[in-house]
Order: structure tokens, then C-alpha cells, then sequence
């Protein structure tokens, strides 16, 4: 990730060790308590329940979609519903087979292991949980030459719930062995207000109504960046004598923040004019628009692009990316004649 990317205030990467803690204390435990994802819920609930009747573990989950949406809390709300215990890594930290066998040796029956960033899981490591999720067991071979041996390990039934940015990037033996997979969406506005209200209720701060739905739409349809919003608004109100964040400190500092009325930064607007300015509004290739302003293509596909496209300012076609009429209309530049 570039340096640029760490300094966005609208990222939906969680930007240090106190985010993360802030964070954690903003998590619902429970279903009836998790905001948005309606269908997913309801999904969910019908299958813990049964899994409960049959007092087996839940199958395996697959939650996928952009960062920031909550796959790492629902993992948690699955095991606090399942009232097992949760054991989270993630897929760059599982260098080996070992590390592997180390987690799943701790794990009791029906424990969730949460594996974020799932995708990148070593080959000799994912090859190794195919068994563990499908049969429970690993096999291995301890030693070396001739004194090597292969050696059984049972394990416990366990639910494993992957979570991924690239649903794509996953191998499809790996993808094939969760039974129920899931697709996080961006939240709705309405949705998004709630969570804003619940969040300023956990900080003991007053908001308005306004105030809120206004950090809702601009929140890039992701509840992390609201909350993350929500508490830089809040250090603007305590400097400037407010007792409550209202709707013109919200307009204000977001104006200060450069967070645009659908929730765009700088970086959104070097973009879209890069392909504006160099490239007639496209088509234009990924690696192309990543050189022309500094960043990673994977940063572009993950962080930038989903949204954009969500909003319907850019589009993908076979020749690459394409600014729309409406990207055009955000900038306040004429749209240009294109059958010319």
C-alpha cells in the first residue's frame, strides 16, 4: 500500500493500532444488533439456528467483498451466535504448513477460525486445509530422509470463515469447500445514519439528524469510514465550543478534510481527471492510470475502483476503464461528443 493510501481519511483499510482498538469497542455482538446486510443476516440466522438444533458446527463461510464493509465483524457475531470461541490470523501471517497445524491444534470443537485476506494464503498451505475443512484431519510428514514418517492428525469440527477482497484471486478447490458463501454489499445511506447515531451514542456525543445522514452519504457506503469520519467531525466540534456535532461543523470540516459530496478525496479526482486530461475520458488500462498517478494497481482495483463504479462515475469495458457521463457532470465537465 502506498503512503498516499495510509493518509486518506475515506481508506477502508483501519489505519493503526488505535483505530483498531476504537473499532473493536464500536463491534455488535449479535445479529439483531449488526446494522445493514439484511439478506445476509437473515441467511445467517437460519443457518446457525439449524446448525444449533443439530448441535453440529456451522459449515464453512466464505464472506467476500470491498474492505471495511464488516466481514471481520460478522465473523465474530457468527461465533458469539454459535457461542463458540474465535480465533482470528490472517492469510500473509500462515507462512507455512506448521503455522497452520499450530492454529487448528488449539481450536475446540465447533471454534470459528477467522483467515482475513484468505486469497493469499501460501499454495502448501491452502492445499493443507482442503482436508481439514472437508474431513477434519491433516496429514504430515515429520522428519527428514529416512527416518521420515507421515503422521495423522484428527482434528476437531470446526467452522472456518474466510474473508477476502478477491473472491476472484481464490484457487476454486479452496472457494468449492465453503458451504455458504456471501456477498458484502455497500451499505445504504439509511443504514449507514444508523450506524453513524449508534457510533456517536458509544462516544457520548450529541448529533443531529442532518448531521448524520450527511456523514452517511458521504461515507463511501462503508461503515468504518463513517465512524472514522464521525470521529475526526467530533475534534472539530469539541475545538470549535460545539456541544453537539450539527450540520454545518459536519460541511465544514469535511470541506477542510476535502471529502467531496459523494464522499471523493483528492486522489478519486487525480484519477478521474488523469483520465479526463490524458486519455479523452478512456478507454485506459489499469497499469496505465497506476503510473500516471503513483499508485499500485491492486490499490486502484481494490481502494478506488469498486466504489467509483458503484456510483457509476467510471465503467469497465473490454478496452479498459471509461469515465461516464455522470463522472463528467460530478467534475463540472462537459461531457465530450463520443461518436466523434
Amino acid at each position: 500500500m502506498s503512503d498516499s493510501e495510509d493518509d486518506r481519511i475515506v481508506s477502508a483499510d483501519v489505519a493503526g493500532d488505535d483505530e483498531d482498538k476504537i473499532e473493536v469497542s464500536l463491534r455488535p455482538k449479535l445479529l439483531e444488533q449488526y446494522i445493514g446486510q439484511t439478506d445476509i443476516k437473515n441467511e445467517l440466522n437460519v443457518y446457525i439456528q439449524a446448525a444449533k438444533q443439530r448441535e453440529e458446527s456451522l459449515d464453512h463461510v466464505l464472506l467476500y467483498g470491498p474492505p471495511g464493509l464488516g466481514k471481520t465483524t460478522l465473523a465474530m457475531v457468527i461465533a458469539n451466535e454459535m457461542e463458540v470461541h474465535i480465533r482470528t490470523t490472517s492469510g500473509p501471517a500462515i507462512d507455512k504448513p506448521g503455522d497452520l497445524l499450530s492454529i487448528l491444534n488449539e481450536l475446540q470443537p465447533g471454534d470459528v477460525l477467522f483467515i482475513d485476506e484468505i486469497h493469499r494464503l501460501p499454495k502448501v498451505v491452502e492445499e493443507m486445509l482442503y482436508s481439514a475443512m472437508e474431513d477434519f484431519f491433516v496429514d504430515i510428514v515429520v522428519g527428514q530422509g529416512t527416518g521420515s514418517h507421515p503422521v495423522h492428525f484428527p482434528l476437531p469440527p470446526f467452522t472456518l470463515v474466510g474473508a477476502t477482497t478477491q473472491a476472484g484471486g481464490l484457487s476454486a478447490p479452496l472457494r468449492d469447500r465453503f458451504g455458504i458463501v456471501e456477498h458484502m454489499n455497500y451499505y445504504r445511506t439509511e443504514d449507514l445514519e444508523q450506524i453513524v447515531k449508534r457510533t456517536a451514542t458509544i462516544f457520548n456525543v450529541e448529533i443531529t439528524e442532518d448531521a448524520a445522514h450527511e456523514i452517511a452519504l458521504r461515507s463511501r457506503g462503508t461503515p468504518r469510514i463513517a465512524n472514522r469520519l464521525l470521529k475526526r467531525i467530533r475534534d472539530f466540534a469539541q475545538v470549535s465550543d460545539k456541544n453537539r456535532v450539527d450540520l454545518d461543523i459536519v460541511r465544514y470540516a469535511l470541506k477542510l478534510l476535502k471529502v467531496d459530496g459523494l464522499g471523493l478525496d483528492d486522489t478519486d479526482i487525480k484519477l478521474l481527471k488523469t483520465m479526463i486530461d490524458y486519455y479523452n475520458g478512456g478507454p485506459v488500462g489499469i497499469g496505465t492510470l497506476a503510473a500516471n498517478i503513483g499508485e499500485e494497481t491492486d490499490t486502484i482495483a481494490e481502494m478506488y475502483e469498486p466504489y467509483l463504479m458503484q456510483i457509476g462515475l467510471i465503467k469497465r469495458t473490454a478496452r479498459g476503464r471509461m469515465v461516464t457521463d455522470r463522472g463528467y457532470k460530478h467534475l463540472n465537465i462537459p461531457i465530450p461528443d463520443r461518436k466523434k
